[in-house]
């Protein structure tokens, strides 16, 4: 793992924890790393003397000001802006005067006249004419190396076989190959995978749709569905759409990768982290769900330590897991399935519109005679199959279909009428709270 943080302006710690948590959830840690740019700053200026003593660097003088009134002059005349080459030492090229007081830019001498050419593994064949490109800055007014320059020495120093980046970078591939090649050594085989669009099929950015890694973990994603997903998104393997990390690593090549812009659809990502959910181990997804149940217990009121010590005991006794065994097919996150939990460690709120529509004066009798059979029931008795049977009984005396009680009695047990059976609902609320809540009809 490399963190490329040359860019002063751009980069700061917060920005690089959020980096390193988000692929610690993905489950992608570094075999090596992280390495930091600016902790290999003596490296990179050590290449930085060969290329100058080799004579493939130089000084430009230029400042800002006058390079933007170039930039202007070029755009006005509907020229491809770019650097003229003042500075640049030619064969009986006179330079001009060394401004005093002013620290000049590092220029790299770029080839003049023939082609970048490269087979990339998305696009095919790619070739640029070397007139195409300018002098690129290779190193700051404080004698700081830039970018382009520093992931070449990376790549030499870590040896790195394939570069595998979003096709915003195939501008910089040409000059990368360029210093390469004036260092003595092979580029790495390169892959520019198509931008990822939004939903509303623009690009992605901070202001257009995207979000850090770490937010679809706090929304209840799973890491495994997470990548999943993004594999997905820009590579294939036939028509296979759910795949655990293990399958995906002993799939995965260069020869299916996407050449198309893929767009982000977050109901698709729902539904695989739904299918991956659904396949989870109960007792792994009890687990991953605990905090989430903790945060939606505080959230109601709970006090931070009292949810917490309540919702590891559920952890441990198995509760929780029965909880995800039984909703989790219903679950599309890790916060839905808090949802469906917290209703059985804290009181439920039933909401009105439901408690008008199924708690009416016709079903109030039926509701009261259930209530009195659950509560006769001894400690032992309380099980699925006996609640079941209550229900029968009930039914059958009262004269009621089975709707006509479950509806009312899910409302005000766990605040909705749309549940799993519910029967089991009943049996892992537990007898005292079930009896407290069907007597509030």
């Amino acid at each position: 793992m490399r963190i490329e943080d040359t860019d002063l302006e751009r980069s700061n710690q917060a920005s690089v924890d959020v980096i390193l948590e988000g692929m610690d959830w993905l489950g992608m840690q570094p075999d090596e790393g992280p390495f930091y740019q600016m902790q290999r700053m003596a490296r990179y200026k050590e290449v930085l003397s060969q290329l100058q003593a080799a004579g493939h660097v130089y000084p430009c003088y230029m400042s800002m000001a006058d390079l933007d009134a170039l930039r202007e002059r070029q755009m006005a005349a509907k020229e491809k802006p770019r650097y003229d080459g003042t500075w640049r030492p030619a064969p009986g090229k006179t330079l001009p005067p060394v401004p005093e007081g002013v620290q000049p830019v590092l220029r790299f001498l770029n080839p003049e006249g023939g082609s970048v050419v490269w087979e990339d593994k998305v696009k095919g064949r790619i070739e640029i004419s070397n007139n195409e490109l300018d002098d690129l800055v290779i190193a700051r007014p404080d004698g700081t190396p830039t970018y382009n320059f520093c992931v070449v020495v990376d790549d030499i120093d870590m040896q790195i076989t394939h570069v595998i980046r979003g096709d915003d970078h195939v501008n910089n591939t040409p000059r990368q190959i360029n210093i390469f090649k004036a260092l003595g050594k092979e580029p790495p085989i390169y892959a520019h995978l198509p931008t990822v669009l939004n939903e509303q099929g623009e690009k992605m950015s901070k202001r257009n749709g995207a979000k850090a890694v770490t937010q679809y973990r706090d929304e209840g994603y799973l890491p495994e569905a997470m990548v999943n997903y993004l594999a997905r998104l820009g590579w294939s393997h036939g028509d296979d759409e759910i795949f655990s990390r293990e399958q995906f690593l002993a799939w995965f090549n260069l020869d299916h990768l996407g050449r198309s812009a893929a767009q982000f659809d977050e109901a698709k990502l729902k539904w695989v982290n739904a299918q991956h959910l659904k396949a989870m181990d109960d007792n792994a997804l009890a687990t991953a769900v605990q905090p989430f149940v903790v945060k939606a217990l505080v959230a109601q009121g709970v006090a931070d330590a009292e949810a917490t010590a309540q919702v590891t005991q559920a952890l441990r006794t198995g509760h929780l897991a029965q909880l995800a065994a039984l909703f989790k097919d219903r679950c599309d996150t890790l916060l839905v399935l808090a949802d469906w939990a917290v209703r059985f460690y804290a009181d439920v709120q039933p909401a009105a519109e439901e408690f008008a529509q199924h708690v009416t004066d016709a079903i109030r009798p039926g509701l009261q005679v259930l209530t009195e059979r659950l509560n006769a029931l001894s400690g032992d008795a309380w099980e699925k199959a006996t609640i079941a049977a209550l229900f029968k009984e009930v039914l059958k005396e009262q004269g009621l279909k089975m709707p006509q009680l479950a509806m009312p009695v899910r409302v005000l047990t766990v605040g909705t009428a749309h549940t799993p059976s519910v029967d089991a609902v009943l049996f892992l609320l537990g007898q005292q709270k079930v009896v407290t809540r069907l007597k509030k009809a």
